[in-house]
C-alpha cells in the first residue's frame, strides 16, 4: 500500500519537534533545571508552544520569561542561576549568594544577590546590585556566572559586619581562593567603596613583612626574656636528629620552629606537611611553630603553653 502523501511530512515534524525537546532537556541539564524564554525561542519553540507546555506542566515559571523545566522543585543552585537568568545578559551572582556558592559563607535562598548592568529591580526573590564588574573581576563556578573570590570579598565588605567578613576571608583562605594579586587590583579599583577600609585591614593583617633568619630568631629572644625569664634559656641553631632547630630545651626534649614568610598566594598552604616535624615528634621530640603575627598578637598565650610544656607531662 503507498503511503499516504501527508505520511513523510507529518514524520518530519515529529523529529523536529522530539529534536527541540531533547535540546531544551539537555540545556536545563546544563542549566541546574531552568531555561530562559529566549533560550526556549532560540530552539524553535513559539509563545504557544510554551503557553501549552505551562499548562502542561511541563513548564513552571520561577520569574517573568524563566522557567523550571519537568517540575517546580528547584535546587539551590537552579534557584540562582534562574535569577541571573531573569536579570540577563552578563548578570553575576555576588555578594552573600556568591560567598555561599564560593564556600565561604553558608547558603541561602533568598534574597537572591545579582550585580550586573541589566534587568529590573523589585522580582520576588532577587536583589539586584548595579555596578561596574572588571572582566577579571568575572568567574564560572559549578557552571554559574558568579563574580570572582576577590569581588566577592570586597561586595561582601559592604554587607556584613567586620567578624563576618573576617571569617569569609579566612575561609577563602583555607579554600585555597586568596589570592592577594587580585585583591590589591580590585582594592585599587574599588575607590570609595565603603567596604574597602575593612577589607583593607585584613590584607594589611594578612601581608607581615619577610624576615631573615636572624631578626626573626632575635624577636623570639626578646620574648623569652620578657615573659619567660625565670626560665632555662633554650639552646639555638641546634641539631637534633640531624635536623637543625631554630631553639630547643633539651631537658624537655622541646623544639621551637619560627615561620616567617610572604603572602605569595595562600595562606592555607603555608604551616602544613612538616615533614621534618613529624620525623621528631615520631622520635619523642615535641615539636612548636611559631609566627611572627602570633608572638606579636597574642604573646601571653603562647609564654602560657610553653610554661605547660616545658613544665613536663
Amino acid at each position: 500500500m503507498e503511503p499516504k502523501p501527508h505520511t513523510q511530512p507529518a514524520g518530519r515534524a515529529r523529529q523536529r519537534h522530539l529534536e527541540r525537546e531533547r535540546q531544551v532537556l539537555a540545556l536545563a541539564d546544563r542549566q541546574h533545571g531552568v531555561v530562559a524564554r529566549r533560550q526556549l525561542e532560540e530552539v524553535g519553540f513559539g509563545a504557544e508552544a510554551i503557553k501549552s507546555r505551562l499548562r502542561g506542566g511541563r513548564l513552571h515559571a520561577v520569574h517573568r520569561g524563566v522557567y523550571a523545566v519537568g517540575h517546580s522543585r528547584l535546587t539551590l543552585r537552579g534557584n540562582w542561576l534562574a535569577a541571573l537568568l531573569a536579570c540577563g545578559d552578563g548578570a553575576l551572582l555576588s555578594h552573600h549568594s556568591a560567598a555561599a556558592l564560593w564556600g565561604l559563607m553558608r547558603p541561602r535562598w533568598s534574597p537572591v544577590d545579582v550585580t550586573g548592568p541589566h534587568g529590573r529591580t523589585g522580582r520576588h526573590g532577587v536583589r539586584l546590585h548595579r555596578s561596574p564588574v572588571g572582566e577579571d573581576e568575572r568567574a564560572v563556578e559549578a557552571r554559574i556566572p558568579v563574580t570572582s573570590p576577590a569581588r566577592t570579598l570586597l561586595d561582601l565588605a559592604e554587607v556584613v559586619d567586620e567578624g563576618r567578613l573576617r571569617r569569609a576571608f579566612e575561609e577563602a583562605d583555607r579554600l585555597k581562593l586568596l589570592h592577594m594579586p587580585d585583591l590589591e587590583r580590585v582594592c585599587a579599583r574599588a575607590r570609595r567603596r565603603r567596604g574597602l577600609p575593612a577589607l583593607r585591614r585584613l590584607i594589611a593583617d594578612a601581608v607581615e613583612p619577610t624576615y631573615t633568619r636572624s631578626p626573626l630568631e632575635n624577636r623570639f629572644a626578646d620574648f623569652c626574656r620578657e615573659h619567660l625569664s625565670d626560665l632555662p634559656e633554650p639552646l639555638t641553631n641546634v641539631t637534633v636528629l640531624e635536623k637543625e632547630v631554630d631553639a630547643y630545651w633539651p631537658h624537655r626534649r622541646l623544639a621551637v620552629e619560627m615561620d616567617s614568610w610572604e603572602f605569595h598566594g595562600h595562606r592555607a598552604a603555608f604551616e602544613r606537611d612538616r615533614s621534618r616535624d613529624s620525623a621528631l615528634q615520631a622520635a619523642g621530640y615535641r615539636v612548636v611553630r611559631l609566627t611572627h603575627r602570633r608572638l606579636k598578637a597574642d604573646p601571653a598565650t603562647v609564654a602560657a603553653e610553653l610554661r605547660q610544656l616545658l613544665a613536663g607531662y
